[in-house]
């Protein structure tokens, strides 16, 4: 079956950033001589097995696997005895070069935006009364590795009273409107965008040249607060162990996985896709090559950028003391099943394989 892997190795890199050609060209050589090999060593019976180096690059296909299984196993502590929503908020097409040329800055827009939006609608009493949290994860690609920033929001249904006295929970039905979340969201992410705007942030060229002319970008922003932006709810969770699940999956995927791709002939890729637009048909695309590289290529995200961030009563500063709180509140830990840890095998004996060295340099990833 073909791999992301065996298409780069056809394509000639033209008109990288050096982010994305470092991506490229650590997925490209993941697992191969080109970057090294390391030796594992059996703790029973001394079997030695000589593997190649992972790229360990965030983007590629093939690393996920060992980085989600660890972050899982971080979140199980951060778990409440409530149901979870899955809420995702997505942007106006109008919006894709700006976004496109100030990366960095407009995802970290978007995703502060949605938390944000949450946690400061859930306080009003009208909706939730509670001071709840957000784990946002940001996504850049449709389906057809179209450029379509959006973040993926999950919410716990409940959390600390305003007093900091009780742990309230919410009702099985999301508790704040879609409407409401919309018009907030749209409202606080066109501020931002001003603010970045006004301190000179924004950058413009090629297709966004017109609006470094005049009021010209004040005058798109405008416009935008005309449009309905989409958010919308999916179905809540069955227990707060499927939301850690599920979570891990959206955490560490890449713009697309190997198994999506059906077949690859040396210059045409044909891939599954789902088009939500057609009652989630599953359809097949074929591009070329080079094409397809360029389309993956557009979801590197930039160096150093996070995109898992933790809101409210999930962020850093408030796990060890309002989310403790709530779990103390809440009174009984939901019940999740233990998280197995991947253990390398012996093939001779059974015993575990055990690092023993690095046969050549390796290749870091991001």
């Amino acid at each position: 079956m073909a791999e992301v892997q065996d298409i780069f190795d056809s394509v000639i890199p033209d008109r990288f950033s050096p982010n994305q050609r470092k991506a490229f060209f650590a997925i490209k050589n993941c697992r191969t001589g080109n970057i090294g090999s390391h030796v594992d060593r059996c703790s029973c019976c001394d079997n030695v097995h000589v593997s190649y180096n992972s790229c360990r690059n965030r983007h590629c296909p093939k690393c996920q696997g060992s980085k989600q299984q660890e972050w899982v196993s971080a979140q199980l502590a951060k778990l409440l005895p409530v149901g979870y929503f899955h809420v995702v908020f997505t942007l106006p097409h109008e919006l894709k070069a700006v976004m496109l040329q100030n990366q960095k800055l407009l995802y970290s827009i978007l995703v502060k935006a949605a938390g944000d939006t949450i946690v400061e609608l859930a306080k009003n009493p009208k909706f939730l009364g509670a001071q709840t949290g957000v784990t946002a994860v940001l996504h850049t690609w449709g389906q057809n590795l179209s450029f379509h920033p959006h973040v993926h929001c999950m919410v716990p249904g409940g959390g600390l009273s305003l007093d900091g006295r009780r742990f309230i929970t919410s009702r099985k039905k999301f508790f704040i409107p879609v409407k409401v979340l919309s018009r907030k969201f749209r409202g606080k992410f066109l501020s931002h965008l001003k603010a970045a705007w006004r301190n000179g942030d924004i950058k413009f060229f090629n297709d966004a040249n017109d609006f470094a002319l005049g009021t010209n970008f004040l005058n798109f922003i405008s416009s935008l607060y005309q449009k309905d932006w989409v958010v919308y709810c999916k179905k809540p969770f069955r227990s707060p162990w499927h939301v850690v699940s599920y979570l891990g999956r959206y955490t560490h995927r890449v713009a697309i996985s190997n198994s999506r791709i059906i077949s690859f002939d040396g210059a045409t890729v044909s891939f599954r896709w789902k088009d939500y637009r057609d009652n989630n048909r599953v359809k097949l695309m074929a591009l070329d090559a080079t094409e397809f590289t360029r389309r993956f290529l557009l979801h590197v995200l930039p160096s150093g950028f996070t995109r898992i961030r933790h809101y409210g009563i999930l962020s850093s500063r408030n796990t060890g003391t309002k989310l403790a709180l709530c779990i103390m509140l809440a009174g009984t830990r939901p019940k999740v099943p233990e998280v197995v840890k991947h253990v390398n095998v012996c093939p001779q004996c059974g015993g575990i394989m055990v690092f023993a060295g690095v046969v050549s340099s390796s290749f870091g990833g991001t």
